[in-house]
């Protein structure tokens, strides 16, 4: 019989080591160790999976940004390869625990291939689980990165920037109410369905400053013409610097200022410092995908957005 716990203290941050894969231990101890340092995780919100014999045999680990007290992910989840209710008991067990917490949905990501922190060896195998287990697949996404070179393309000169400190909230959220009105993100589109594009752009505002960040990093780009063009919102989250969340006014898209919007924050990232900087985008949004790409970033991996509500 398996039985579902919260780990015990002398289980942290190994929880579940595979003798066969000595990178993915060393990757996944030192991210669980980062994840309770920064409040990410609590000990309590890391649970395991028991066998009959006392041993561990699979692991997962509720996941908020840094000063939130409610999860609304979940990271590290092992289940062993022969024991598919094992690995459901333990994504329903999560979900529990996220609603006691105050949580009404729960998120999880696949990427692959299979990388460093979390190694997810087997993601068709790790997708029918989740979807067992009630969550469904909100976006197909392509994940960037670039490593910083010594040199960065100009400031796109048909573009003047004013920043968040400057401007205050109102106009971003209203460029983003407007932009997501007409979104090839599915996620976005899905948020604008269920909230209204203001509602959603409120959404979208709050969840990417709940990221650290500087008022003077989010910008918006006006054209020319004296109107908002671009929105570029640069941030950091507790593992690397971000392209938070671009996006273009649709009056001016096709000029190629979604490029401009990632250079400006790679700048601004990278004049704090940034060595590595990542983003992300639906994979349908072929525009955001070309401005990644032609701002010198890589596609290095895809990934799969799961979600459950609770």
């Amino acid at each position: 019989m398996t039985l579902i716990r919260s780990a015990r203290p002398h289980e942290l941050p190994a929880l579940l080591d595979r003798p066969e894969d000595p990178e993915r231990n060393a990757a996944t101890r030192a991210y669980l160790d980062q994840l309770l340092d920064t409040k990410c995780t609590r000990p309590e919100w890391c649970l395991v999976a028991e066998d009959g014999g006392g041993h561990v045999v699979g692991s997962v680990v509720l996941w908020t940004m840094p000063g939130q007290d409610v999860p609304y992910a979940f990271v590290l989840f092992e289940a062993p390869a022969d024991q598919d209710d094992t690995g459901i008991a333990l994504l329903d067990e999560a979900a529990a625990r996220a609603r006691a917490l105050g949580a009404d949905e729960l998120e999880h990501v696949v990427d692959s291939p299979a990388q460093e922190p979390q190694f997810q060896r087997d993601p068709a195998r790790r997708g029918e689980l989740l979807r067992r287990a009630g969550f469904r697949v909100i976006r197909d996404g392509r994940r960037f990165r670039l490593r910083v070179p010594g040199e960065l393309p100009a400031d796109d000169p048909r573009l003047t920037f004013s920043c968040l400190a400057d401007l205050g909230p109102g106009p971003f959220i209203d460029l983003l109410e407007e932009l997501l009105a007409e979104t090839a993100d599915a996620r976005l589109a899905a948020d604008v369905e269920e909230y209204g594009a203001r509602g959603a752009a409120e959404r979208l505002f709050e969840l990417t400053a709940s990221l650290r960040h500087e008022p003077r990093w989010w910008e918006i780009g006006y054209d020319a013409d004296g109107t908002p063009a671009v929105i570029s919102l640069p941030a950091e989250n507790p593992s690397v610097p971000v392209i938070g969340f671009v996006g273009v006014a649709p009056a001016h898209r096709g000029k190629g200022y979604a490029a401009s919007a990632v250079v400006r924050g790679t700048r601004i990232l990278a004049a704090s410092g940034a060595e590595e900087i990542r983003g992300d985008c639906d994979a349908a949004n072929t525009a955001m995908a070309k401005a990644f790409t032609r701002a010198g970033y890589e596609n290095f991996a895809d990934r799969l957005e799961f979600h459950r509500s609770l």
